[in-house]
C-alpha cells in the first residue's frame, strides 16, 4: 500500500514496453532481425574484400579503397551536397562508416544491444537517405527510412529475445543499470 510517506519505485518507461507473445509474431520479428542483420554485415564484408557484388576487388578497403568516397563523392544530390563531398573518403568518416555496418550487423543478428543498433542505425540510414535528396523513385519514401522504421520496431518489441542472445544481455548487470543498452 503506498501512503504519502512512501513512493512506489518506478520503472524506466523504457523497459515496460511491450513484446509479442505469439511465437508467428516473434518468429517474424526474429527473421525480420536476422535478414537486416546481414544486409549490414554484407555490406562490410563486401567492402572489405571487394567481393564484386557491390564493391569491386580493386576498391576494397584491404586494399586501400575507400567505403565512402564513391557513394558520397559521386552520388550525392540535393542540399547536403557539398557536405557529403567534403566529407567522401576522409579516414575517419570511413571507420566510422565500416564500424557502424558491423556493429549493425552483429548486433542485429546476436539480438544484443538493440536500442542502440536501433538509433544508431537510425541515424546512418537517415544520413545515407539525405545523400541522394530527392530520392530518385519517390519524392519522400526510400528503402533507407523503411530500414530505420524496422530497427525501430525490432527494438520496440525485443525481437533480440527470440533466436538471439537478447534475455541473457538483458539480465547482465550493467544492462540492469543501464536498460537502454539491451
Amino acid at each position: 500500500m503506498t501512503t504519502l510517506l512512501t513512493r512506489p519505485e518506478v520503472t524506466p518507461t523504457i523497459a515496460r514496453i511491450p513484446k509479442p507473445t505469439t511465437p508467428p509474431v516473434r518468429y517474424v520479428f526474429a527473421a525480420l532481425r536476422f535478414a537486416l542483420g546481414w544486409i549490414f554485415l554484407w555490406a562490410f564484408i563486401d567492402k572489405v574484400f571487394g567481393l564484386g557484388f557491390a564493391t569491386p576487388e580493386k576498391g576494397a578497403w584491404i586494399n586501400g579503397g575507400s567505403p565512402t568516397k564513391g557513394f558520397l563523392g559521386n552520388a550525392a544530390t540535393g542540399p547536403f551536397t557539398d557536405f557529403y563531398h567534403g566529407i567522401a573518403g576522409a579516414t575517419w568518416t570511413n571507420w566510422l562508416f565500416m564500424l557502424g555496418l558491423a556493429g549493425l550487423g552483429v548486433a542485429l543478428i546476436t539480438g544484443v544491444g538493440m536500442r542502440i543498433a536501433a538509433t544508431a542505425g537510425t541515424a546512418l540510414l537517415v544520413m545515407m537517405w539525405t545523400v541522394v535528396l530527392p530520392p530518385e523513385n519517390n519524392p519522400f519514401m526510400d528503402d533507407h527510412l523503411i530500414y530505420a522504421g524496422v530497427l525501430i520496431a525490432l527494438a520496440l518489441v525485443n525481437a533480440g529475445d527470440t533466436f538471439g542472445f537478447g534475455k541473457i544481455w538483458g539480465r547482465t548487470a550493467v544492462v540492469r543499470k543501464a536498460p537502454y543498452l539491451k
